[in-house]
């Protein structure tokens, strides 16, 4: 190579460098944004016993606050996704990020159990919405090539709330009170707020007008398979994750302290995996896909067998610990592998595909919490786990025998 082409090679990389820069930054935002909107919707479990006592309600009444925001996210998410379609992108994500620290703000200083939960209402009917528009933001931020990576980066927020944000309201909860927990929830979402808006570019969606109408969507097949394996797999994984505790305690034999360990080693081991498989994810999605699946059936087929079985005390914590760690490596890899698939399967309007899709996944957090309480009330953790795994092996099934799904296809 000739020294002036050296020049020109390395001046070019220079010049990308703050284009990259400018991107991770961006890409970190979005990933705040997930973070906190998780944390914030999973409050109720984390500060439960709190709230219930400072209220004074039943915890089973705080309980519905999680199963009542998904069923109102599962219900406004297509509607709002149709009506801000043609709106800059980053106004919209701004819209459900006001939302939320307004819905924050009313939550901690709401006087009785009736404006708590309205102000949950406010948060919930633009969750669909934020879903729906952050990882094609994401995407639209880099190219067509690393789709897959920008979204990934994007749920690392989700995992991280898991890990981080959920432990922590619930640790200030019981230090200091559940309404100074929120209280720094609402602060941390109005600063995310602010650097969204000055950091995120407009990202008109004026192609949207040449796109296809909304409901087409319904006659995307591709997109409607996808959606419904889905809502099918969603379903499998909370009708046992809904009694992860239960679970850990009385089939694993892990209690007490050693179980919050457990827990974050679950979580620890989504954000290695979600690392791991980022770039897999945008040369073979159909593979990254089919191996979380296969790993997610073998760690609920391994659970079926300690819960049925009984195995002594060690046996059942190692190898029921090791099938946890499974669990949570294998489920918490899957939403940005079956978004960015989504989006890909829709190019011309990747926000109304990842409505549908979001809208998917929120019924099956819905039917899975019902499906596993019904299962719980007849006293049956076997059955639980049983019905998990075969609800796995059907979305399995379907990702096997539809490798077409997954081509990949410029955004």
């Amino acid at each position: 190579m000739q020294p002036t082409a050296v020049h020109d090679a390395t001046q070019a990389h220079a010049d990308l460098s703050p284009a990259r820069a400018r991107i991770a930054a961006q890409l970190t935002v979005l990933s705040a944004a997930a973070f906190i909107y998780v944390t914030a919707e999973m409050v109720p479990v984390a500060a439960l016993p709190a709230i219930a006592t400072d209220l004074r309600v039943s915890e089973a009444l705080v309980g519905t606050l999680l199963g009542t925001y998904a069923l109102v996210a599962a219900v406004t998410t297509v509607p709002f996704v149709g009506l801000t379609a043609r709106w800059p992108r980053r106004r919209t994500l701004l819209l459900t990020l006001v939302c939320l620290t307004g819905s924050q703000l009313i939550s901690a200083l709401a006087p009785n159990f009736a404006v708590l939960a309205a102000g949950r209402v406010l948060c919930a009917v633009t969750h669909g919405l934020m879903w729906s528009v952050i990882a094609p933001i994401g995407a639209r931020l880099v190219p067509s090539t690393h789709v897959g990576r920008a979204t990934t980066a994007v749920y690392l927020g989700t995992a991280l709330a898991l890990v981080v944000g959920s432990p922590l309201t619930a640790a200030m909860s019981q230090l200091w009170g559940w309404r100074l927990a929120v209280g720094v929830v609402t602060v941390v979402a109005a600063s995310i707020t602010a650097a969204a808006w000055l950091m995120l570019p407009g990202l008109s969606n004026e192609h949207i007008q040449t796109s296809p109408p909304p409901d087409r969507h319904y006659r995307n097949g591709r997109l409607v398979t996808l959606s419904m394996l889905t809502l099918v797999g969603v379903t499998g994984h909370f009708v046992s994750y809904t009694f992860i505790v239960v679970i850990i305690q009385g089939v694993v034999g892990v209690h007490g302290p050693k179980l919050a360990w457990l827990l974050a080693a679950y979580g620890i081991a989504g954000l290695v995996s979600m690392g791991l498989l980022a770039r897999p994810l945008d040369r073979r999605p159909w593979v990254a896909v089919s191996g979380c699946l296969s790993a997610l059936l073998a760690a609920f087929a391994v659970l079926t067998v300690l819960a049925v079985t009984r195995q002594p005390g060690m046996v059942a914590i190692l190898v029921g610990s090791a099938a946890i760690v499974l669990w949570g490596a294998a489920v918490t890899a899957l939403p940005p592998m079956l978004q960015s698939t989504v989006m890909r399967s829709a190019p011309n309007d990747p926000d109304g595909a990842s409505g549908l899709y979001v809208a998917a996944f929120q019924v099956g957090i819905m039917a899975g919490s019902l499906g596993g309480g019904l299962l719980y009330a007849r006293g049956s953790v076997p059955a639980i786990l049983a019905a998990s795994a075969l609800l796995v092996t059907t979305a399995l099934a379907g990702v096997l025998s539809n490798r077409g799904l997954f081509r990949l296809s410029a955004m």
